[in-house]
């Protein structure tokens, strides 16, 4: 059978290597397929899925073990494996949901850090959006100028913080945290929300605003549902800074029962030089565990916010 004749349109030139073509081969047929190959796909995929891997959850697996060791285990390094745990115990588990206050110290992390991520995500929609869809002269200034505010180490703000805090009254009660967390919470919020709003068409709020929509119509009617994965970014950045922030919580806080994990822990199993290891890492695990079920949930809000869901 006499190989099929070229289109008519097609290059004489090219016509030679079009007829020694393989039958059933396409320009398809390269791309990924590389990977098909078992041993360059051990290296180029599954090796480094494996280091990836072990570098994310090996922090986890060792406070686990460490959670669990008796305390000969923690103790005594050369008779025991490190790595393994043999005879394990749930001592410093109970010692710590029953022998000191870390329900209360969990509820303290969880309400301070709820509450200034509202607090910071209503501030930053407004910001947000007056920067981007509302048109006037130096906007993209203001945006650079919000952002460039998150640059500031907290370390230099904590000390005037501090003082404010002390001379309204406010000193070791959650609200100092509540008010004091959206200082460093709204500059990023607000510039990632930006990002996230110019992804939005322009002609879907020209449109509301031909048919007699308002400004706060079209935020909230429009606006906001779009970029509802960019709100699930923006509320899972400012929770997760909230809930491990430590300095402004060790210094605005000093009573035992208004503290936040990350200082209660710290200081309640550490006494001088002597660690409490077994407890310690339980309160880290059990204190990070909501975070993790957290991202779990929402990972493919937040990934899709950060490259921009909405596409005109």
């Amino acid at each position: 059978m006499s190989a099929p004749a070229p289109p008519a349109h097609a290059d004489p030139h090219l016509t030679p290597l079009m007829e020694a073509r393989p039958a059933g081969i396409t320009d398809n047929s390269e791309g990924m397929a590389y990977l098909e190959r078992l041993p360059r796909r051990l290296v180029t995929t599954y090796l480094p899925l494996l280091v990836i891997l072990v570098v994310l959850l090996f922090p986890f697996y060792w406070m686990a073990l460490t959670a669990i060791k008796p305390d000969e285990q923690l103790i005594d390094m050369e008779r025991f494996n490190p790595f393994w745990v043999v005879d394990p115990t749930f001592k410093h588990i109970h010692k710590l949901l029953f022998e000191t206050q870390y329900p209360r110290w969990l509820w303290n992390t969880m309400y301070v850090s709820v509450a200034a991520t509202v607090l910071s995500l209503f501030a930053s929609v407004l910001a947000a959006y007056a920067c981007v869809r509302v048109r006037y002269r130096g906007a993209g200034w203001v945006g650079a100028a919000i952002f460039l505010a998150y640059l500031v180490p907290p370390s230099i703000l904590f000390i005037p913080l501090a003082t404010i805090v002390q001379a309204y009254g406010l000193f070791d009660s959650p609200i100092a945290l509540i008010l004091a967390y959206p200082t460093i919470l709204i500059p990023f919020s607000t510039w990632l929300l930006m990002g996230y709003f110019k992804t939005i068409p322009y002609e879907l709020e020209e449109c509301a605003l031909m048919d007699g929509a308002s400004r706060w119509q079209i935020l909230t009617k429009i606006i906001l549902p779009l970029a509802f994965p960019g709100l699930i970014s923006a509320g899972i950045f400012s929770l997760t800074l909230c809930w491990n922030e430590f300095i402004y919580a060790l210094t605005f806080l000093s009573s035992t029962q208004n503290k936040t994990v990350p200082i209660a822990v710290v200081s309640e199993f550490v006494d001088g030089d002597v660690y409490k290891w077994g407890s310690l890492m339980a309160g880290a695990l059990l204190g990070s565990l909501p975070l993790v079920i957290l991202y779990s949930f929402f990972v493919e809000y937040y990934v899709s916010a950060l490259t921009g869901a909405v596409k005109e």
